[in-house]
């Protein structure tokens, strides 16, 4: 009743944002193995390569909301979409850094654009009781487009110029997307706030099934009648709660970094080589392996949070993922592992594959910085995407590091980890990644896009996006020189002890949504 076959469609097709984000963020980490062969690129301009997306998404989400707010959540999509496919062609028929860096940042505006517009988008044409459903098909086509990208570096690696096959996978369909959102219809609520009353009442008819939609259009009238008036700077004034509307949304924002996904996920191979798996295995576990993990988890939580809630999600992610954080800092512990050891003795292998390195460059750290750079937003979760060679790349696990002694010692083998300790290692690894994918992966962004007035929701939600971004660059570009001085048991600690505290801040401060409308939701919140 009321989420017909057109609504369910006009939710998927704009959703598409999301597998076009989820793939060009796990994209880069394969695609920049061959990228610094071929353009033979320092440390520094890969790091440079990667940055260049996230600084794009960050201009976005300070800007995006206004374009959002003023010509529609539709149009957004179909300016994000084309941008993707304008940012895409431009780096497939030139081999020039400069070029290269311009087409990422084009996508990286693109991508931030997309995401904010999509969740107010959804959340705007469904109907209340499958709102949940609806938005969380984002988060879903988010962790379909990671588990592609992943596929696609592994096709890719060992074919020439596969780079520029990556990239050129997504072009077909940001430009469907583009066309097809043209002939969708645009969100009723912002028709209202445009004063096309006869028009909203037409799409929500066409989007309900139904021969009468005043009843609904009243209540999006009077709702909006009092939101409209709202400033930016109103995000910040007492005025009908809306301070503390968004701090509940920035600090949700915070939790979703600070509980440790992105990093985590991001070093997982590393970790894993650490605790006994050999690199093959590793290699391939990080890449195909959780990306699967977190489809299937999105998966329920996508099906079922019109039923069970978005607020009883969070709960049970964060403390899943407290659970899983201590068993795997435990483990660590017993294990001894002397984490920058291990990852700074993998890192120099791509290189030698790939390019003639400087030895004094590497043991002057300009490999911590490549790898910092590269631990950005969740979805760029690891650089392990190997050509072929990787497989030789075990053997030379030796001496390069770390003054000429050799790194890889005892702690590379398999055989001297007890294998209890492997296995529990990995099962602990994949859980934390699981409960992240039913609680905050999805359901931040669906609190999110339902707690601001809808007169301003588009700015609101931007600048959360930016906290996002932001907090995300901040806190990877910061994790190895915090595990280097407190170790990786430590780190999983600090990390449970944010999800203990995202846990108590869910409890106490986050509303249940379900079942309610959007404009009820609003004035409930502004009480």
């Amino acid at each position: 009743s009321g989420c017909g076959t057109f609504t369910f469609l006009s939710s998927v097709v704009a959703a598409v944002s999301g597998l076009l984000m989820g793939y060009e963020l796990g994209l880069i980490s394969g695609a920049l193995l061959q990228m610094s062969s071929i353009l033979a690129l320092s440390c520094k301009e890969q790091e440079i390569v990667v940055s260049s997306l996230l600084f794009g998404a960050l201009f976005a989400s300070l800007t995006g909301g206004f374009l959002i707010d003023r010509f529609g959540r539709r149009l957004a999509i179909i300016i994000a979409s084309s941008l993707l496919v304008l940012g895409s062609l431009l780096l497939l028929p030139y081999e020039s850094y400069g070029i290269l860096i311009v087409g990422r940042i084009a996508i990286g505006i693109s991508i931030s654009l997309s995401s904010i517009a999509t969740c107010v988008y959804i959340a705007e044409i469904a109907p209340q009781h499958r709102r949940g459903l609806l938005v969380s098909l984002n988060e879903l086509m988010i962790v379909i487009g990671i588990l592609f990208a992943y596929i696609s570096n592994y096709a890719f690696a060992s074919v020439s110029h596969g780079w520029k096959y990556m990239f050129g996978l997504v072009i077909p369909l940001g430009a469907l997307q583009a066309i097809a959102m043209y002939f969708l219809p645009p969100s009723p609520r912002f028709l209202v706030m445009k004063n096309k009353e006869e028009a909203a009442r037409k799409v929500l008819e066409r989007l309900r099934e139904t021969s009468d939609a005043t009843k609904e259009l009243t209540v999006i009238k009077s709702s909006l009648k009092d939101e409209h008036q709202y400033s930016f700077l109103d995000l910040f004034r007492s005025k009908n709660n809306m301070r503390a509307r968004m701090l509940v949304g920035l600090t949700l924002v915070f939790f979703v970094q600070t509980t440790g996904q992105p990093n985590i996920l991001f070093y997982a191979s590393t970790v894993l080589k650490s605790v006994g798996f050999q690199s093959n295995e590793a290699a391939s576990l990080a890449s195909t392996g959780v990306g699967v993990v977190k489809v299937v988890s999105t998966v329920p939580a996508t099906v079922f949070v019109d039923q069970v809630g978005s607020k009883t999600f969070l709960c049970i992610g964060s403390s899943v993922m407290a659970v899983s954080l201590v068993t795997m800092g435990l483990v660590n512990r017993n294990i001894h592992v002397n984490f920058t050891s291990v990852c700074r003795s993998q890192s120099p292998e791509d290189f030698f594959l790939q390019r003639p390195v400087n030895l004094a460059d590497v043991t002057n750290g300009s490999l911590k910085d490549l790898f910092a750079s590269m631990a950005l937003p969740e979805r760029l979760s690891f650089d392990t995407q190997r050509s072929p060679a990787f497989a030789r790349t075990g053997e030379l696990n030796g001496t390069a590091l770390a003054g000429g002694k050799s790194t890889t010692g005892s702690h590379m083998e398999s055989g001297e980890v007890p294998v209890v300790l492997k296995w529990l290692s990995l099962a602990s690894l994949l859980v934390y990644v699981a409960a992240f994918s039913i609680g905050l992966g999805p359901m931040s962004w669906l609190v999110l896009s339902e707690i601001f007035p809808g007169g301003i929701r588009g700015r609101a939600m931007a600048l959360t996006s930016s906290m996002n971004w932001g907090i995300n660059l901040l806190i990877s570009l910061t994790f190895l020189t915090v595990t280097e001085l407190i170790g990786l048991s430590w780190v999983c600690f600090i990390y449970t002890i944010m999800s203990l505290a995202s846990l108590a801040f869910v409890i106490v401060f986050i509303p249940e949504t379900k079942g309610c409308s959007l404009e009820q939701i609003s004035m409930e919140l502004a009480k």
